[in-house]
């Protein structure tokens, strides 16, 4: 049977998408290569825990801030959200302790208490991050920055919060960059229970709604005449026919299922190829001792440098990370899981030997420990005694995002945005073909307001809006 929409990917924009469209009354049918849908936000089991993929806390969820509208449209905010401490982020650098905090008078009280000499700059800073445009995609983060400031260690605290996203200084444009700082200084809440909530309930919409969330489902072909897609095909050589196809995957994947066969397609396969992918991360997920650690309910990003920008460069030694901890389920004020992430090249995760069945070799198995441990010992700077409390604890890499959430490069925030070519680097969701359409990190902006924000945007434009 012919549907109204194909969605090929079941991250979470495909999700949104789908509920959305569903919503409306389209016949809607997600095609997603994974065993459950969710992407970057879905979580995984190890024993009896339970941990997350990219979730770690939103921001902007209270009433008249960015994702409220479109959260509660979703039904989203009926969830066990919990807001976060008014310190939300504790950011250490060297020595020195500061702390950002939810609302922006707040905020700007507590770094002009830290900052006195720099109070103007300050309150020029937030009214640029409150009211970044489009024009901003032009404007280098690093180059405004230090425009902005005279202190150093203030343009490094300011930006210490945004290991969001790829502090690349000759790169990064100031829209992404407000934009992975302002939400959260909004307001910033945390999930009590795992990402696959969120994916759990846009299933359920999309399902009751009678859409389909097919799984084990992976596209290997889109079959088009130059003007619009004809056919849909999965590696079990199904065929699905569709009024428009929207695609949730990194371009990359997408003009490898396109023949080249057209004026219009060539064009888009030679720029998407071309595209860059930003960095990976590295992930050391721990599980605690009963009752040795205390949640903190704010998140802790750690730096034994003064410089945090392009500090991944520096080799492959752990010198930042941020430090999350999972909301306590039973209510007794202990931490049970801990997150510990940095930045990692596709280079250094590639430092393995393969076996002959293919299995990832000992030399990985070496990284991945020395990498875990690097990460303890930079947190406990902050969280004196972490390392005595960990009862054992799992690791992902760039490697483990290209296998299991199909991302080229092992990246985690898509393409990469450049300053000095937004043009080029900043996407549409619409494509060449007349019914193809796009969604996703790698249109815009990564992260849960920027996928949810595109999404809606990729529903816009497929409604004719």
């Amino acid at each position: 049977m012919k549907q109204d929409i194909i969605i090929i990917g079941g991250g979470l924009g495909g999700m949104i998408c789908g509920a959305i469209l569903a919503k409306d009354g389209y016949k809607v049918t997600v095609l997603e290569q994974a065993d459950k849908a969710g992407g970057s936000i879905q979580s995984y089991r190890r024993g009896v825990h339970r941990f997350d993929t990219g979730l770690h806390y939103v921001g902007g969820l209270a009433e008249d801030q960015p994702l409220h509208a479109a959260f509660a449209d979703l039904g989203l905010l009926g969830l066990p959200w919990q807001r976060m401490d008014e310190c939300f982020d504790l950011v250490l650098i060297g020595d020195h302790r500061y702390r950002l905090l939810q609302g922006w008078d707040h905020f700007l009280e507590e770094l002009t208490r830290e900052f006195p000499h720099q109070r103007r700059a300050l309150q020029s800073y937030a009214a640029r991050m409150r009211h970044v445009t489009q024009d901003d995609m032009e404007v280098n983060a690093w180059d405004y920055l230090h425009e902005t400031f005279s202190d150093e260690m203030l343009i490094n605290v300011v930006s210490a919060g945004a290991m969001k996203l790829e502090l690349r200084r000759e790169t990064l444009p100031l829209f992404n960059f407000a934009h992975a700082q302002s939400s959260y200084i909004d307001s910033s809440w945390r999930l009590r229970g795992d990402g696959n909530m969120i994916t759990n309930h846009l299933q359920g919409i999309i399902e009751q709604n009678g859409g389909k969330v097919l799984t084990r489902k992976r596209v290997v072909q889109l079959v088009h005449d130059d003007k619009a897609v004809k056919k849909v095909i999965t590696d079990d050589g199904a065929e699905y026919s569709a009024d428009k196809v929207i695609a949730d995957i990194h371009p990359k994947l997408l003009v490898e299922l396109l023949d080249d066969n057209g004026r219009r397609t060539s064009r888009f396969i030679k720029r998407s190829i071309e595209t860059e992918s930003t960095f990976g991360m590295f992930t050391a997920s721990l599980v605690l001792k009963p009752q040795t650690i205390e949640y903190p309910n704010h998140n802790l990003y750690v730096y034994d440098a003064p410089d945090v920008w392009d500090f991944y460069r520096r080799g492959d030694g752990v010198t930042g990370a941020m430090i999350s901890s999972r909301v306590p389920e039973d209510g007794d004020g202990y931490a049970t899981q801990i997150d510990i992430m940095t930045p990692m090249l596709w280079e250094e995760s590639c430092e393995w030997k393969s076996t002959t069945s293919g299995r990832r070799g000992q030399s990985y198995k070496d990284l991945c420990r020395r990498k875990a441990m690097q990460c303890v010992k930079l947190a406990e700077r902050a969280i004196p005694g972490l390392g005595d409390a960990v009862e054992t604890y799992y690791t992902s890499t760039p490697l483990t995002y290209r296998d299991y959430l199909m991302s080229p490069d092992g990246n985690a925030f898509g393409t990469r945005k450049d300053c000095s070519r937004s043009m080029l680097t900043y996407g549409t969701v619409r494509s060449p073909l007349q019914n193809l359409f796009l969604t996703g990190q790698s249109v815009c902006l990564p992260g849960i307001e920027g996928v949810t924000m595109t999404a809606y945007e990729t529903c816009k434009v497929v409604k004719g809006l």
